[in-house]
């Protein structure tokens, strides 16, 4: 009798304590649980990304509901995580709605991310901490470098105190890339560099560190990082010299391992405008002048070291030439170095090079991206029709007041609150956030203690100023 009373006993302590520690699971603040589906379409509707985990069980979620408690305090205020237990009679109907399938025995959880109210993609990436939060911070961003397994004997490095204790313990030579994600020559060598480091590996390291943030600008001044990819070659933690053959294959980069010297240097090279030619060279000086007294002009902006440029001044040199002959001129091809006429070169917006810009009659026309030979006779010849310029920010009709040099401090005396977006006309991430920033504007128009402004900036940077 007293066996089946101590069996009855523990079979209640164990029907009341696992429910218990199943719904102890430490879930953050930060994650919404939802079981409505109302609730999940109101807040797809509020707010534009969301990764949702969708479970087969309370227990099934624990080790994502772990991370994802990280993942939401790193992402506070940029992304929404919430949580649907399927295994929930009340959040069975969501789940079938939301199209979820977790039958399979071996699928015990789904993480599916939503923006701007819609189905966007589901997240396929590493479940680890980076990850995620690269992804909800930039969800049609690239995968990060370690995610790639090719990459896997690649050392990547994410904090400065990992790059010091890296440099103080490792006693292999070390080559090391800063690098930028967004960056197009980074992305170009990767393949190259983490094909070298698994060549190379046991006797060399081949590490790569993302220095873009600007947590990292110790660094970037120390190494002089002066643009990207900047890869530096260490020996027992020392720095000696920079790896300056960005067109490199994993074969150069063994070869040149194998005799590590440092970059020779460099002829100067003969500026474009000395060279002769059928191309005008024009000046903050002249430019007006030119543009004015030649009815069809097609302007190249360019930079002594930059790779497109030199990659397009032979082709645009031999159509300059071919237009120069032509008895009945379709117009002229000029140049301006962008970094010596600096006037000219803030004047028309110019940030990357080589842009090109075309003049009719004085007046700038848009232009096509034009690279070749044949492209730029075509076009000079007959210049297609351009369609009508898209408003500026500061033409649209809208409630954020722009600033400028000279209104700037007084405007401010006369908002108890301000926020402040500095930002470029074609940066794509101002881009992104002015249709955001514009919306918030008009809430508070009517607000007479603040107001949102716009002064144009190199980046965006949003800054309250109380």
């Amino acid at each position: 009798m007293a066996r089946v009373a101590r069996a009855w006993l523990l079979l209640l302590a164990i029907s009341v304590v696992l429910p218990m520690w199943l719904s102890s699971t430490k879930v953050s603040s930060l994650i919404e649980r939802i079981s409505d589906p109302k609730d999940l379409k109101k807040l797809l509707r509020t707010r534009n990304n969301v990764l949702v985990l969708y479970s087969k069980s309370e227990a099934a979620a624990e080790s994502h509901l772990r991370l994802l408690s990280t993942v939401a305090q790193a992402v506070k205020g940029q992304g929404t995580i919430c949580w649907v237990d399927c295994g929930d009679a009340e959040s069975r109907k969501l789940c079938k709605k939301m199209k979820v399938d977790l039958s399979p025995k071996d699928k015990k959880v789904e993480l599916f991310h939503y923006q701007d109210g819609a189905f966007h993609t589901e997240y396929n990436r590493a479940v680890t901490f980076k990850s995620v939060v690269a992804f909800l911070k930039d969800p049609k961003g690239p995968p990060l470098w370690e995610e790639d397994p090719g990459a896997k004997d690649v050392v990547h490095v994410d904090s400065e105190k990992d790059f010091r204790r890296l440099l103080k313990k490792e006693e292999k030579p070390l080559l090391m890339m800063f690098y930028a994600p967004w960056c197009s020559m980074c992305k170009r060598i990767m393949p190259h560099f983490q094909k070298a480091a698994t060549q190379l590996r046991g006797h060399f390291v081949l590490a790569g560190m993302n220095i873009y943030p600007s947590e990292f600008e110790n660094i970037k001044e120390e190494y002089n990082v002066r643009g990207y990819p900047t890869i530096c070659y260490f020996e027992k933690g020392r720095f000696l010299f920079q790896y300056d053959n960005y067109g490199s294959t994993a074969e150069d980069i063994v070869e040149w391992l194998k005799n590590p010297q440092p970059p020779q240097p460099q002829v100067p090279e003969t500026p474009w405008a000395d060279e002769g030619g059928s191309v005008y060279h024009l000046t903050d000086e002249d430019f007006d002048q030119f543009v004015k007294e030649h009815s069809s002009v097609l302007v190249m902006f360019h930079a002594p070291w930059c790779g497109h440029c030199k990659k397009m001044k032979p082709e645009f040199e031999n159509a300059a030439e071919v237009l120069h002959g032509e008895a009945d001129s379709s117009g002229v091809l000029a140049a301006v170095d962008a970094t010596v006429n600096k006037a000219l070169a803030e004047r028309f917006h110019i940030s990357e090079f080589p842009t090109l810009k075309y003049f009719k009659n004085g007046e700038k026309s848009a232009v096509p991206a034009l690279r070749t030979k044949k492209n730029f006779i075509e076009w000079m010849r007959n210049p297609e029709a351009p369609p009508p310029p898209e408003p500026t920010w500061e033409e649209q009709q809208t409630s954020v007041l722009h600033l400028a040099g000279d209104n700037f401090r007084e405007t401010l005396k006369k908002k108890k609150h301000t926020l402040v977006m500095f930002y470029a006309p074609w940066c794509p991430h101002c881009k992104k956030v002015i249709p955001h920033f514009t919306a918030t504007a008009d809430i508070f128009k009517d607000d007479r203690k603040g107001g949102l402004r716009a002064p144009q900036a190199e980046s965006p940077n949003l800054t309250c100023l109380p």
